[in-house]
């Protein structure tokens, strides 16, 4: 068998968690007693790992590979704090690195038909974390120590490490980020026309990512015309450099300033806060909050985090025809309505996303059905969209989704 990594013989400073991992340690006790029983316990413990989390070939090079990728050092926690690490973390990653290195080609040796499955194993289902697929094939290209930990440093720039990594966005709960597992992979391209309103997101949130003066962003329109959709295509094209989403509800706000907080100390990534279908009555003390919160609070929000809202309303308020009369009994109607409007007022740039034409309502539909593989004529989809159009809730991206899934699912029968 190969040199154990016991502390003894590998003593690490940066990756000394690594060394505590149960794993690591059944494979140094292994290693190190050569005994039947000992080897089990290890063949057993990552296996059992392999599967889960999909581990192929040298699947103990790949974990300890995959343990890298997870974070939990100073190095990632240094990254994820700033952005960067300083020239004495920088030393130790590479002493550490000069040591561990050998080890990320390890394979367990002898005559044993469990270890050579273990050296190229098969699990039953491919692991498909993007982050940890591509830090494996990086470190695989490494020809020395230094050009590993280089290699370590750019991919928690890049990606972060734990949940910040393995997650594009999260949702806020009790004090704390929870990863959304099955967040929409959507892409700009799905989302058909609009290419106005999507260049200016776009452009927007490009300025923000490169650290350059951005707007909070207001998308408001028409139901189902891509609004969410959009902001949640920005979060899948640029999660590579380091841009997350926050989604908070409206019985949130109020824990606004604490959410900045926690941000702040995550200079290391951007994060969009998200505010979904906002709508507010004069009297909800959310709408006053969120206005001193986006300009005027006493904390100013961090350079790293940005507000992206939708509302089907335009100032986000809900009027009433009262208060468009000029009957109104209040002295200073004007004083009403700059109030009415003054929380949209703080967002920089509004998006507004209208009704499509009948001839994008289609167009929508045709991409769609070519995406599944299904070409219909001409004639035949404008006929059943417009029948489906007029049974159902207008045009719209998002009734013409709901027509394709129709047809797609008639069509299956």
């Amino acid at each position: 068998m190969n040199k154990s990594m016991n502390k003894g013989k590998i003593p690490l400073i940066v990756f000394r968690k690594l060394m505590k991992n149960s794993i690591i340690r059944a494979y140094n006790i292994a290693d190190k007693s050569n005994s039947p029983k000992d080897w089990r316990k290890f063949f057993y413990k990552i296996i059992k790992k392999a599967e889960k989390k999909g581990l192929s070939g040298n699947i103990l090079s790949s974990y300890i590979i995959y343990l890298l990728a997870q974070g939990n050092n100073p190095i990632a926690s240094r990254i994820q704090c700033s952005g960067d690490i300083g020239q004495g973390l920088e030393k130790m990653l590479r002493l550490d690195m000069k040591k561990l290195y050998p080890y990320l080609n390890i394979k367990v040796s002898g005559n044993n038909s469990y270890a050579e499955i273990i050296n190229e194993y098969e699990p039953s289902h491919m692991c498909n974390d993007e982050p940890y697929m591509e830090l494996l094939q990086n470190m695989a290209k490494a020809e020395s120590a230094d050009e590993a930990a280089r290699i370590l440093v750019n991919h928690y720039k890049k990606y972060g490490s734990g949940k910040l990594a393995n997650y594009k966005a999260f949702y806020w709960n009790r004090g704390k980020l929870k990863g959304i597992t099955y967040f929409e992979k959507v892409e700009m391209a799905d989302l058909i026309g609009y290419e106005k309103q999507k260049r200016l997101l776009l452009d927007n949130t490009a300025a923000f990512i490169n650290n350059r003066p951005a707007n909070n962003v207001l998308l408001t329109g028409a139901r189902g015309t891509g609004k969410s959709s959009s902001v949640k295509a920005l979060i899948n094209m640029h999660y590579k450099k380091g841009l997350r989403l926050l989604q908070i509800r409206k019985n949130q706000i109020q824990s606004m300033e604490e959410i900045m907080e926690y941000l702040r100390n995550l200079a290391g990534y951007k994060f969009i806060i998200f505010m979904d279908d906002l709508s507010f009555g004069e009297t909800e003390p959310e709408y006053k909050y969120l206005k001193s919160i986006i300009e005027g609070g006493a904390a100013s929000c961090p350079e790293n985090v940005i507000l992206y809202a939708t509302s089907n309303r335009r100032h986000m308020i809900k009027e009433t025809w009262n208060d468009r009369e000029d009957t109104q009994e209040e002295l200073y109607k004007n004083d009403s309505i700059n109030e009415s409007i003054s929380l949209a007022d703080r967002f920089g740039i509004i998006v507004t996303y209208d009704t499509p034409d009948q001839n994008q309502y289609l167009s929508v539909i045709k991409y769609y059905l070519q995406k599944a593989g299904i070409h219909m004529d001409a004639e035949e989809l404008r006929l059943e969209g417009i029948r489906w159009e007029m049974l159902h809730s207008g045009r719209s991206g998002r009734t013409a989704k709901q027509f394709v899934n129709w047809y797609l699912g008639q069509k299956n029968n």
